[in-house]
């Protein structure tokens, strides 16, 4: 027997526009993940990447009947939390300096990272857990849009093609905005590598 389709987004869209809140779930449900990991990535706090991301799916249900579906939702949607979670780390910022006490703690949990560690080399432990705390608080260093493109292409792997339709900017910028992030990050882990 044969696993039914799952419907496209377009569908699910045009369901949605029809006042199908179950079409809506689904496409939540789909890309939550992403989104999650999109937005935490840029804000380091769990707490406010859950705000996050009801506040975006919210908007992004608030908004869909002006969707008219000429990008894709994959990219409609990135540019809604994209561009909220810019808005939010900037509001932060000037409401508190930015706490880098938030270290990312589910690395700890990934196979890869047991695995890496499971020797038990004090040493090389304190050493992967500093480097993880040193990318973390580099990573936050950057500037929002920088952290955006980084976070992107970087950690969720996205083209350069598909992060200039998000963003609503050229490719060339995409690349460009790389290059010096990677740059600002190789500086800021320089005494690391050093050490």
């Amino acid at each position: 027997m044969d696993e039914p389709l799952e419907p496209a987004d377009n569908e699910l869209v045009t369901r949605t526009k029809e006042g199908d809140v179950a079409a809506f779930d689904e496409l939540v449900r789909r890309y939550s993940p992403r989104l999650y990991g999109l937005v935490y990535n840029m804000t380091s706090n769990h707490e406010d990447t859950n705000d996050l991301l009801q506040d975006i799916f919210a908007k992004a249900f608030r908004s869909i009947n002006g969707f008219r579906q000429q990008a894709s939702f994959y990219t409609w949607i990135h540019s809604i939390g994209i561009n909220m979670t810019i808005n939010f780390l900037k509001k932060r910022n000037r409401r508190r300096a930015l706490s880098l006490d938030d270290v990312d703690s589910h690395i700890e949990n990934d196979p890869d990272f047991i695995e890496a560690t499971s020797s038990s080399d004090p040493r090389r432990e304190t050493s992967l857990g500093e480097l993880q705390k040193r990318l973390n608080e580099s990573l936050q260093k950057l500037s929002h849009d920088h952290r955006a493109v980084v976070t992107m292409f970087d950690i969720q792997g996205m083209p350069h093609a598909e992060i200039a339709k998000i963003l609503g900017i050229s490719e060339g910028t995409v690349r460009s905005r790389l290059f010096y992030a990677h740059r600002q990050l190789q500086n800021y882990l320089g005494e690391f590598r050093a050490a």
